[in-house]
């Protein structure tokens, strides 16, 4: 971790650019993430692709893009993939900057030297080290088989490069997570997604928007694990949860009749059964009482803004 950043990382920093996004007020998630964000992007060709964490660019109808040198340009949304959670913009003038190559995410195992980047050049570059490889869920309907995190945890991440010692870009930044160790020391990590997962989809959402396979059945619905339970937090508005009844506080015992207490297998059990539209059985208590409630599940595409060109 003391050791001196590599030439090879380095001079790729002028790569990562930062990231301005504008959202309508009217978006399905302006009440969520917000109306204006900010965050980081990856250059990853010569004509101008950028990759980036999905949310950023969720809804954005207008993007500007902030090179190292202080040059703001403008960018558009080519499209996101929900999966991956990973997003793509096009500049929509010349950046004259090197783009980062894309490498091989396999490579980064626990122990791995990296540099993790946000905009801004070395001032704004971390060496950092691969803490682990494991599963991540998030409580937004978001499943990673083999998320990458890493230490110390960058201060901005969203949309960050994740830097192999060779130069190339084996992962985008995407949360800040803690993780509390067995001693009970707590320790904070930035969540990666590794590069490969863009690689079999980056033709399709720079041609289409979106990756060409099956899209995965969506409930809108935003759940915990609660002491081995999964406890519904809230539901999208107008959603098929919501417009299913499905309430604040309800705990999730069953989908069809596969028995969920992680969100892990409650993810893959929905998913399991079928594309969006498919319906979604199951067993919930509320307030002690056990109910049935099936969602017609949805395809959450459909309840976002596309991208608007400039």
């Amino acid at each position: 971790m003391e050791k001196p950043m590599k030439v090879h990382q380095l001079e790729k920093l002028s790569a990562i650019v930062g990231l301005t996004c504008r959202i309508p007020e009217t978006a399905y998630t302006a009440s969520i993430l917000g109306t204006e964000r900010s965050g980081h992007g990856v250059l990853i060709s010569a004509n101008g692709i950028i990759v980036t964490v999905g949310y950023v660019i969720t809804e954005a109808t207008e993007v500007w893009i902030k090179l190292a040198d202080g040059r703001v340009l403008p960018g558009h949304v080519l499209g996101f993939d929900q999966d991956t959670g990973l997003g793509l913009v096009q500049a929509l003038a010349r950046l004259d900057v090197p783009y980062l190559a894309l490498g091989d995410s396999d490579l980064a195992r626990p122990g791995t030297d990296v540099l993790v980047a946000g905009a801004g050049g070395e001032k704004e570059a971390i060496e950092a080290r691969v803490m682990g490889r494991r599963e991540f869920s998030g409580y937004w309907e978001y499943l990673l088989d083999d998320a990458i995190f890493t230490a110390p945890a960058h201060k901005n991440w969203g949309g960050t490069a994740m830097i192999g010692s060779e130069g190339t870009l084996l992962g985008v930044g995407s949360l800040h997570v803690g993780h509390q160790a067995e001693s009970g020391s707590t320790m904070d990590l930035n969540m990666v997604v590794p590069i490969n997962l863009l690689k079999p989809i980056l033709d399709d959402i720079i041609s289409y928007g979106r990756p060409q396979r099956p899209v995965r059945p969506w409930l809108g619905v935003y759940t915990g694990e609660i002491d081995g339970r999964i406890v519904v937090l809230g539901t999208g508005p107008k959603g098929p949860a919501a417009i299913a009844g499905v309430r604040r506080g309800d705990v999730i015992g069953t989908v069809g009749a596969t028995i969920v207490k992680a969100l892990p297998e409650f993810y893959r059990s929905v998913w399991a059964l079928g594309d969006a539209g498919v319906e979604v059985p199951l067993a919930v208590m509320r307030n002690g009482r056990a109910m049935a409630i099936t969602i017609v599940s949805g395809d959450r595409r459909a309840f976002l803004k596309g991208p608007v060109m400039h």
